[in-house]
């Protein structure tokens, strides 16, 4: 397994990170034997970092690796995990939060702490309760190592975010289709500059860029000199860049494993040839023609005056014809409708001021075009859905979490 260095701490990574999201199950729960035996290979094979968060499989994904990393194989790897905010209403939550997942994961200090999905409005609600007072003290205390992000927003956000604290690393949405949306290849330079270990997640896309793939980028992908498979050449495109220091894969099969774990030990920054980089721009040429929305993501038409993200509705809105996605509505009401960042930024809420169509390079009837997206993935009553996420589903999921949180504390005792 290869490694590759953050400049700023100096720290080599495997250029393959676990991420403990999709891990596999066996009756709704995690298959802890499967998940150990593929995560013990992964270590042995080389892997040394291990990503999870509180929401990953209920919250049992924490308390699952917490069980599993002890001893020899604690001392392989390190540890990452996120700080959800929409459960932070106060300073004192970010305390209380670290330290319980602390205890479900069994250490006494974390090796790479990420604040989760962080994008301008979550960013400045953290801000303003003291977030980057927070990360000094726990690093002082010995709580964490490394702070972080992960990121979901657009490339101006990102950068304000880069620079509002002194970030040892981040984590972008990264992936062949994605080299201009969120952060985009703009941040990963940025970032880059700044030294940061730069964590990829989302090499596949969700897994649209290796499950059932159109037909014709399978045939694209037959002309070249070397068969891969389509998971293998999206996991090889975000290899290839120099800036990137570990890509995060959801694996949840031996399979998975060993093709990724492959790929990794091979693939060296700037290794593509000039030809498979063309096969890679006709494979993008494809979804393109089964986009609904020509739009480049660019940014010029934020911010919106009333707060849509417009390119964040139609990416999601893209993604449900270009790769079938059955997920686009729940995807467009979790970060649409604010359900974890707290901030509604839907396509409904245009009211056709036009600013954006002035502003647009591709002269998209944005308005219009906003329109369908509200029809499509908000319909009726959309307003409630965003009600009922935020005050019936967050909560069961910090209730749930706690639950489970005494029922580890109670168990050790015993």
């Amino acid at each position: 397994m290869q490694k590759r260095t953050i400049t700023k701490n100096g720290q080599e990574i495997s250029a393959l990170g676990f991420g403990a999201m999709r891990l596999p199950t066996k009756n709704g729960r995690i298959n802890k034997e499967e998940a150990k035996k593929e995560i013990f290979y992964a270590i042995d094979t080389g892997v040394n970092f291990i990503d999870t968060a509180v929401p990953y499989h209920g919250g049992a994904s924490e308390s699952f690796l917490g069980e599993i990393l002890s001893g020899e194989y604690r001392d392989k790897v390190n540890i990452s995990t996120k700080m959800p905010p929409w459960s932070v209403k106060k300073y004192e939550d970010m305390e209380n939060i670290l330290d319980k997942q602390l205890e479900k994961l069994q250490i006494e200090r974390i090796d790479y702490y990420f604040i989760h999905s962080l994008g301008r409005g979550s960013y400045k609600k953290l801000e303003d309760l003291g977030v980057s007072r927070f990360l000094d003290k726990a690093k002082a205390d010995g709580k964490i190592k490394y702070a972080g992000f992960s990121f979901h927003d657009n490339p101006e956000a990102f950068k304000e975010i880069a620079d509002a604290y002194d970030w040892d690393a981040c984590m972008i949405q990264y992936n062949y289709m994605d080299e201009e949306n969120q952060a985009g290849k703009s941040g990963l330079e940025y970032a880059a500059s700044k030294g940061m270990g730069i964590f990829i997640m989302e090499p596949l896309k969700g897994g649209h860029l290796a499950g059932d793939v159109p037909e014709r980028t399978l045939e694209i992908w037959e002309r070249a000199e070397v068969k891969r498979s389509p998971a293998d050449w999206a996991l090889r495109w975000v290899l290839n860049h120099p800036e990137v220091t570990c890509v995060l894969s959801g694996m949840n099969s031996q399979e998975q494993v060993e093709e990724n774990l492959k790929v990794a030990g091979e693939v060296q920054p700037n290794s593509l040839t000039p030809e498979e980089l063309k096969l890679y721009a006709e494979v993008k040429e494809v979804y393109k023609d089964l986009t609904k929305v020509d739009c480049t993501s660019c940014g010029y038409c934020m911010p919106c005056p009333v707060g849509v993200d417009i390119p964040g509705c139609f990416e999601i809105y893209n993604n449900k014809y270009m790769f079938n996605d059955k997920r686009a509505p729940f995807s467009y009401l979790i970060r649409m409708g604010g359900v974890m960042s707290g901030n509604e930024s839907n396509a409904g809420l245009c009211i056709d001021c036009g600013k954006c169509v002035r502003a647009c390079p591709q002269k998209l009837s944005i308005p219009e075009l906003l329109e369908d997206v509200s029809n499509e993935l908000e319909g009726h009553g959309f307003s409630y859905k965003v009600k009922f996420g935020k005050s019936v589903v967050m909560p069961m999921m910090d209730a749930f979490i706690a639950l489970q949180h005494r029922f580890s504390r109670s168990s050790s005792k015993n």
